[in-house]
């Protein structure tokens, strides 16, 4: 299944994406997407719904985080080994962790605001995990059973704030705006393979990332079973797994470094195999 929230923010309605594509209202069957739909249990109920007869939702509404209360918003770093290598950081032995604030997710094709005095604001294409059932110290060979499903997210950071002022890179990764989450969440069922999908991301239209999560250092077993050893990982709890080379900061001319960072005006659009798209404008700041 494809299960989305639709409406304005705050107002958001459950849905389902349909076999031929068509927005279908979940509300008379479900009050929300929220953590406790997200069970093997819950998602089998939702899965043998007649989809036909589900109201047809009209017109082209706005889509919302496909999760409602997410409760943590984790995320691996440097986990594609080229980009390890445009970042000019060695691989890592271990998931590099880091945090985005829940603040700072928002809907897949929402405005992406820039902080206030950025500079070096930045896109980053990645697979997102959504857990569906309560993971404490599983192994890897389990670890699929506590995935509910996929998203795609735009991992947006604001280099300065992560790189070049102390601490850890969460100040730079939570800034509000900073988590596009969806359109959809694709329950684990429709991924045969989550280790073989191609994704991409064009800014103003042109292809500034292409990779496939094949190339990921640490797969999502692993990240699933490593988070739980420190952390009980959360029905709706979402992880995002890293991104593949072409991010702004490690754009070359001739050789030599020579970054991009988003600007207000810039477009973003991205996406995942079998996972949709997201198209974001570049906003300035505004309190």
């Amino acid at each position: 299944m494809k299960l989305v929230r639709y409406g304005k923010p705050g107002k958001e309605k459950p849905g389902l994406i349909d076999a031929a594509g068509k927005l279908r209202d979940l509300s008379q069957v479900i009050a929300d997407v929220t953590p406790e739909q997200l069970s093997d249990k819950a998602l089998a109920k939702l899965a043998k719904l007649n989809t036909d007869k589900l109201p047809l939702v009209k017109g082209k509404p706005r889509m919302g985080c496909p999760v409602a209360n997410v409760g943590k918003f984790l995320a691996i770093g440097l986990n594609y080994a080229d980009h390890a290598a445009e970042a000019g950081m060695p691989i890592p032995k271990e998931p590099i962790v880091f945090t985005k604030a829940i603040s700072c997710i928002q809907g897949p094709n929402d405005d992406v605001m820039l902080p206030k005095g950025s500079v070096k604001s930045d896109w980053e294409v990645e697979l997102g995990i959504v857990i569906g059932t309560e993971a404490r110290h599983v192994s890897q060979k389990a670890a699929f059973d506590y995935v509910a499903g996929y998203c795609l997210i735009n991992d947006v950071s604001e280099r300065e704030y992560q790189l070049e002022r102390g601490g850890t890179w969460d100040k730079g990764k939570g800034c509000d705006t900073f988590g596009p989450i969806g359109p959809w969440l694709v329950t684990r069922d429709e991924v045969a393979n989550p280790q073989k999908l191609n994704m991409w991301l064009d800014l103003n239209g042109v292809r500034m990332q292409t990779g496939n999560t094949k190339t990921m250092i640490f797969g999502v077993a692993k990240i699933v079973s490593y988070l739980s050893q420190f952390v009980t990982l959360k029905p709706g709890d979402v992880i995002c797994t890293g991104t593949p080379p072409g991010v702004g900061m490690g754009v070359k001319k001739d050789g030599k470094p020579a970054p991009v960072y988003l600007k207000r005006g810039d477009v973003m659009t991205l996406g995942i195999e079998g996972l949709g798209e997201q198209h974001q404008k570049v906003v300035a700041f505004k309190a």
